[in-house]
């Protein structure tokens, strides 16, 4: 396989990014290698592919089981992720890996051959429900979706919304104190009711995209890209990853030599405005959060390897 540094982002992709906060690579992983990774898919939902009937969840955050680092199994893809994000050693190490951890959009009866405005969405929201979220945060550098599956217009593809971008990096710029993943300032009631200030973000946006693709395509997209499930209106399987990509440190606003900032650190930037940020810091202690993800995915993970385990018995 090709090694990561014989690959690097054309003019054009670095420009789609700074206008649109996102750029899409195709052809980053082979069918074959999507294909190993979700062969046991259907065992592990519990469900059959033939048979809708027995697709009882519209959307589902599988646990994992297995991992590959991303420099053999994408290094097309890894090489744009440290470009991104200006060089591998500003990326931690451990993050550099990707998991089966698959999200499948299976679509719903109700929503089958329908489509609401995206606007109409209330799933928006930025990634990082493990932190107290600060503009300059490193937990999230980018993020990550590899497809695992085609996915055609109104097949379920992620929803995006680029407009977005300078609202979340101002709300941020302007809490130094941190705030929640919800977004609320922290020390502060909540004002909207679970991800109801990213739906308030949305309803004031008017350019929305779907992310489709082929099997292998990576997108990658500005961490503070508001984004949201869509509705799955064809009923074909959708099947990604979302794979987190942390930094050693926090995304820096004020360098000395403005050819140290990285392209997410530029769009960022542009979002607000401004070159720089000089004198702007955090105010508060940065802080993980727990959420109930975690307990989901673990009774989830036990009944998955609960049926692998019985299919493997049942072929001896």
């Amino acid at each position: 396989m090709p090694e990561s540094n014989n690959y690097a982002l054309t003019q054009e992709q670095k420009d789609h990014f700074m206008k649109y906060g996102y750029i899409r690579l195709t052809n980053c992983f082979s069918k074959e290698k999507a294909a190993e990774w979700t062969k046991d898919l259907w065992t592990r939902l519990g469900m059959s592919p033939t048979d809708k009937e027995t697709w009882t969840s519209e959307r589902i955050h599988m646990p994992h089981h297995k991992q590959e680092p991303v420099r053999t199994f994408a290094p097309k893809a890894w090489a744009a992720i440290c470009e991104l994000l200006g060089g591998e050693d500003r990326i931690v190490d451990e993050h550099s890996v990707w998991y089966d951890s698959f999200i499948v959009n299976l679509g719903t009866k109700e929503w089958e051959g329908r489509w609401p405005h995206p606007r109409d969405l209330t799933n928006w929201h930025v990634d990082g429900d493990f932190f107290i979220h600060f503009l300059d945060s490193p937990e999230q550098g980018l993020l990550v979706i590899p497809l695992f599956s085609d996915i055609d217009e109104h097949g379920g593809g992620t929803m995006i919304c680029p407009d977005a971008i300078p609202h979340i990096a101002k709300h941020l710029h302007d809490h130094p104190e941190g705030v929640t993943p919800q977004m609320t300032p922290r020390g502060q009631q909540p004002q909207y009711e679970g991800l109801g200030f990213f739906c308030e973000i949305a309803k004031k946006c008017d350019n929305f995209i779907e992310m489709t693709g082929k099997v292998g395509d990576v997108i990658l997209l500005h961490p503070l890209m508001l984004h949201s499930a869509s509705k799955n209106s064809l009923r074909q399987v959708r099947v990604i990853t979302n794979p987190r990509v942390a930094l050693k440190e926090p995304f820096n606003f004020d360098r000395d030599d403005p050819n140290e900032y990285s392209l997410v650190e530029r769009k960022t930037l542009q979002a607000l405005g401004v070159d720089r940020l000089p004198g702007w810091k955090i105010v508060g202690e940065r802080e993980t959060v727990v959420p109930e993800r975690i307990r989901i995915q673990a009774e989830m993970k036990k009944k998955e390897e609960e049926r692998l385990r019985a299919v493997a018995a049942a072929s001896a």
